[in-house]
């Protein structure tokens, strides 16, 4: 059943991909080239645990070579299976050609639960996987980079490159191998919250749109709008965090593993996760109520609903009785295909995920170019823009006869540090983007949905990038 679930995910990026590829001028054997898999390196490999050999399985998918390095996590999940991992692949393709991110796409897979195994046992799991990634060449910072995904951190990312630089030795940029590393060892500051602040970004841009909003019956702008979030991982919790002390967005229900709490007013989502990290569990969270379906999220009345967990969670079979005037999905795949048709007539807006949590590999670029570099963003320019500002206020206080207290001048004069910069781009990102998609999507009459204008938007860069290369006439 779960293989049959995957099978559909890769299916439904396909239909996706057809629906859109139709409705292009590209040569049809230029597209065919764009739809498939490069390469899928398929291994087992075995690893002691508990005295016992455990054969393991995993995955590694490059969908496009295009550009290259290919970028693409590495997730460890039971249900990881090729088609997953495939599907998760061409995603990555059209999403960084759409945020304009120099890679082709690529992805990872390790069929495993990490609960069950001791950090010990799974250090030894993703050596092992980074090892057979070096063997084939499936790794390096020219090759192919890797990253977190669902069920995978910094902590993994790091052995990674340690294993990486263990057999690299002397290659001067084999940090850049791996993104998403801790600070210490040559990680980003903000890439932990990115995608999540990506898909605050993606959001806050549609609903700031006068005539997108008038069509589904809401005001323009974030603050004040109606927020229901499923799965509060890294990606749901800083949504929900980002959309709240910073947009104003009211959380009104959270969805996990343990059940679906909701509360009409309101949950102050910091405390939530403070209460849930204290006792296990959302449930008994003050002022909530616990909904007896645990998939009952789908249906609960909010403005935006923001599928944050894992692939396929919106189908045929729950899409009607969607209340949400807005699907943000901030998941990979979380409407499926069947789903879509349903949506559409229904009127909803679904901002699709391979634009909305293109923030993840964005910054994940964003720290790549900075190990290339061998420099952290800000050290150059800090200081001198701190001056500069500082200078400018000196004058502004001289030439009016006015004094700006202490507290403002720190404001006013400070330089950028790294998270600034990290972020200042990661906005200019999404807002581009975003208006690169709304473009296609106004402009072409048989373009109706946000979906079809970010393929069309990524095919024609795709496209452009292989015509270049003289390969197709």
């Amino acid at each position: 059943m779960k293989g049959e679930k995957q099978a559909a995910f890769y299916q439904s990026v396909l239909n996706s991909f057809d629906k859109a590829a139709a409705l292009t001028d590209l040569p049809k054997g230029l597209l065919s080239q764009i739809r498939e898999c490069n390469a899928v390196y398929q291994m087992r490999f075995p690893v002691k645990i508990n005295n016992q050999f455990q054969v393991i399985e995993a995955y590694r998918v490059q969908h496009s070579q295009h550009r290259t390095p290919t970028k693409g996590g590495i997730r460890f999940s039971s249900q990881v299976n090729q088609e997953e991992v495939m599907a998760l692949a061409s995603l990555m393709t059209f999403k960084c050609a759409l945020v304009d991110v120099p890679f082709g796409g690529a992805k990872g897979g390790v069929k495993i639960s990490p609960r069950k195994y001791t950090e010990v046992q799974l250090e030894k799991i993703t050596r092992r996987y980074t090892t057979e990634l070096i063997r084939k060449n499936f790794i390096g910072a020219a090759l192919d980079v890797p990253a977190p995904d669902y069920g995978t951190g910094a902590r993994e990312m790091a052995w990674i490159f340690d294993t990486y630089n263990t057999f690299k030795i002397g290659d001067i940029d084999s940090l850049a191998c791996v993104t998403g590393k801790p600070i210490t060892q040559g990680g980003i500051r903000g890439r932990t919250e990115a995608t999540g602040r990506g898909v605050y970004y993606g959001l806050r841009e549609l609903l700031n749109q006068a005539d997108e909003m008038e069509a589904v019956g809401l005001t323009t702008g974030i603050s004040g709008k109606r927020l229901v979030i499923q799965g509060l991982g890294n990606v749901g919790s800083y949504t929900a965090t980002i959309s709240q002390n910073e947009g104003g967005a009211i959380i009104v229900g959270v969805s996990e593993l343990e059940g679906t709490i909701y509360n009409p007013d309101g949950m102050d989502i910091d405390k939530l996760i403070k209460y849930r990290k204290e006792n296990g569990t959302m449930i008994g969270f003050p002022g909530s109520k616990k909904l007896e379906d645990r998939d009952g999220w789908v249906s609960l009345d909010c403005d935006v609903l923001v599928p944050a967990a894992l692939e396929s969670q919106i189908h045929k079979g729950n899409a009607g009785s969607i209340k949400a005037k807005i699907i943000a999905e901030a998941a990979n795949g979380p409407v499926s295909d069947d789903a879509e048709d349903i949506l559409r007539d229904k009127g909803i807006i679904v901002l699709p995920d391979m634009y909305l949590n293109a923030g993840g590999v964005t910054v994940s670029y964003f720290e790549w170019l900075k190990n290339l570099s061998h420099m952290r963003f800000g050290r150059m320019e800090k200081r001198f823009n701190q001056n500069t500002y500082s200078s400018l206020v000196d004058l502004v206080e001289k030439t009016t006869g006015k004094v700006i207290g202490k507290r403002e001048r720190q404001v006013v004069a400070r330089g950028a540090d790294e998270v600034d910069l990290v972020r200042s781009g990661l906005e200019e990102t999404m807002i581009t983007a975003y208006y690169q998609i709304k473009d296609v999507k106004s402009r072409r009459k048989r373009v109706h949905d946000y979906r079809s204008a970010a393929f069309i938007a990524a095919l024609n860069k795709i496209g452009s990038d292989y015509l270049n290369m003289g390969i197709f006439p």
